[in-house]
């Protein structure tokens, strides 16, 4: 039997809940202390993930950024990268993004009805593996599983954060908060309105609560709900 990785979902928002501003360039909520800590959650994981939608936006390269970090892997047998991987309904892919040319290996998870229109953007810049007629998130983690990956860092976006958590396949969540005031509707906010496990009463269980800097981290476990 096929064991699923472990699922750790990481975001930065604004004390009000958000991801991002409107405007075209990315809102910067961590501080330089916080995005280290980040690379070393990215070095401890084998795949990183993150949704089309915020690839498109942000166009990250998604990396492990210490070259100690990198060549602590190499030395423990892993690739100087984790494997990096998007998913996609919509097929909607620009293999000119970052996310394409820079690391190691790349993942993409698609539906049957995109799964030929991403083969053929992309021409062999990363393997792609369709779940069916819909995305299904059971499929995605056993794949990866099969793949040998234990330790799987969600960073997005927020429709990704949502159906996790609200399908209990989370394990647990770094959320930094940022002192800053987003305040605009339209901006994507870390979880969207869903059915989640246990109801609006269901208390997830602290494991840490930290200072970094003018950030503050808070970790949860989701599945330890009370």
């Amino acid at each position: 039997m096929t064991t699923r990785p472990y699922v750790l979902l990481s975001a930065a928002m604004s004390v009000d809940g958000y991801l991002d501003d409107t405007t075209p360039e990315r809102l910067l909520l961590s501080n330089e202390e916080d995005f280290d800590r980040v690379d070393g959650v990215r070095a401890s994981c084998d795949a990183i993930l993150i949704g089309a939608t915020t690839m498109r936006r942000d166009n990250p390269r998604l990396l492990v950024n210490s070259e100690d970090r990198r060549a602590a892997r190499v030395a423990a047998g892993k690739p100087a990268y984790p494997l990096k991987v998007t998913v996609t309904a919509s097929g909607d892919l620009d293999a000119g993004l970052k996310f394409w040319h820079h690391g190691g290996d790349k993942l993409v998870f698609t539906v049957d009805s995109a799964v030929e229109k991403v083969r053929a953007t992309l021409n062999g810049l990363a393997d792609v593996v369709s779940t069916g007629s819909e995305l299904d998130w059971d499929m995605v983690l056993e794949e990866l599983g099969r793949r040998d990956v234990g330790r799987l860092m969600v960073e997005g976006g927020g429709t990704i954060h949502t159906q996790l958590v609200a399908q209990n396949l989370a394990d647990e969540v770094h959320l930094a908060v940022a002192p800053l005031l987003v305040g605009q509707p339209d901006a994507p906010k870390f979880l969207g309105p869903a059915d989640y496990p246990g109801g609006s009463t269901a208390r997830m269980q602290l494991l840490e609560a930290r200072a970094i800097g003018d950030v503050v981290l808070l970790r949860y476990a989701p599945k330890g709900r009370s």
